[in-house]
């Protein structure tokens, strides 16, 4: 048994130190604090990203009503490619991947080398705060162009997505559960609108190809286009925000800039993944019996697969908590696996690979002016400040 609070200020500051001790003792655990089992191990979690005996919807069974403070929350969850599965799911991406292409993807390159720099020329001169002014501006403004919204309510997608995207935290409270279901409600209502505006006037925009997208005599429903372009906000943003920050940290920190020169950044990225990805935890459900680790699973039990952990076994890793650009290795497992991997990891690949590079040769003397500190947001792993300088 793991009983570990993930609110302990050194659980949050260094979450690998207690993964190595559950994957010595388990390497699944049931984790109290959670009321679930959990697998710490590489092997464990690949396996059962792709086991299709678990799944992300909640079984019927365990799902109760629906507060009425969360209808609006809910609705746009219940049509979401990340709570689906098989054959919702299958359509449903299906679908999407009809309109998020590879070449719609390539096609961001220009946009995302011109929002970097404009945002670069923006910085302040000093000590400045890289998690707002850089961090979250660039993958927010991204998903503005690629969904074809104006650039200009990116405040307000940011703010709508930190609101939802916080229901998945630790201790989440009432006040959070408002805030999220306002959001949802503020973002519907807009996305409602914009849809119907994109039916009369196409673009060149993912909303557009959403609409457009035909798979089997079926397309997407208004609902089911709602809930892909908050999940593509949602998802998108915030795992990107918290990429780039520990990034970052960790370039600097390791003196390992050079290691982004275009032969090899490739690479570099993936290690940057697998040595401190943005998000530790993804769970599932179980709808058959399954053994896992010693333990059996019933129909209805969740279990956490830790991805962060995964990302550190020894098994897999050698001198896994050393960060080694030129690390020959398994893929990591930050975008998931299996039925639910990451839509969007080529985007977010793609972000990495040019925001960081122009940073540093913006500010090739770039130096971390306060010590940098974990905010108390898992099964996020974010910095809540990046305070640097240029000397």
């Amino acid at each position: 048994m793991l009983i570990q609070s993930p609110h302990a200020p050194d659980f949050i500051q260094d979450p690998y130190s207690v993964y190595d001790r559950a994957r010595a003792d388990g390497p699944v655990l049931f984790w109290k604090d959670y009321g679930m089992l959990a697998a710490f191990d590489h092997a464990s979690v690949h396996r059962l990203l792709r086991d299709k005996r678990l799944g992300r919807a909640m079984p019927e069974a365990k799902r109760g009503p629906v507060p009425g403070h969360l209808t609006a929350f809910d609705a746009v969850e219940r049509h979401s490619l990340l709570e689906l599965e098989a054959p919702e799911h299958t359509r449903l991406r299906r679908l999407v991947l009809h309109a998020f292409t590879s070449r719609r993807i390539a096609g961001l390159t220009g946009d995302i080398h011109e929002i970097c720099a404009n945002l670069l020329d923006a910085l302040p001169r000093g000590e400045v705060d890289l998690i707002p002014t850089y961090c979250q501006h660039v993958p927010v403004r991204v998903i503005a162009r690629l969904l074809g919204v104006p650039e200009e309510m990116g405040p307000d997608l940011l703010r709508w997505s930190s609101a939802m995207v916080a229901m998945y935290q630790a201790g989440r409270t009432r006040a959070i559960e408002d805030a999220a279901n306002q959001a949802a409600t503020e973002f519907t209502d807009f996305l409602r609108g914009y849809i119907e505006q994109r039916r009369n006037d196409p673009r060149d925009d993912l909303i557009t190809e959403l609409i457009a997208a035909e798979e089997d005599g079926t397309r997407l429903s208004r609902e089911e286009m709602i809930g892909t372009c908050i999940l593509l906000l949602n998802a998108g943003h915030e795992a990107t925000v918290h990429s780039l920050g520990n990034a970052v940290k960790c370039l600097i920190e390791t003196g390992s800039v050079e290691a982004l020169a275009p032969d090899q950044i490739a690479g570099t990225i993936e290690e940057l993944l697998r040595f401190d990805p943005p998000l530790h935890m993804f769970t599932r459900y179980a709808y058959d019996a399954v053994e896992v680790g010693g333990h059996v699973m019933q129909p209805g039990d969740e279990i956490a697969l830790m991805l962060g952990a995964a990302g550190r076994d020894p098994a897999i890793y050698d001198d896994p908590h050393r960060f080694d650009p030129a690390r020959k290795a398994p893929a990591h497992l930050a975008f998931g696996g299996g039925l639910h991997f990451c839509v969007g990891a080529p985007l977010a690949r793609l972000e990495m690979q040019i925001a960081l590079p122009a940073l540093f040769e913006h500010a090739p003397n770039l130096r971390i002016s306060q010590a940098p500190h974990y905010a108390n947001s898992y099964h996020f792993h974010k910095l809540d400040h990046l305070m640097v300088t240029a000397r």
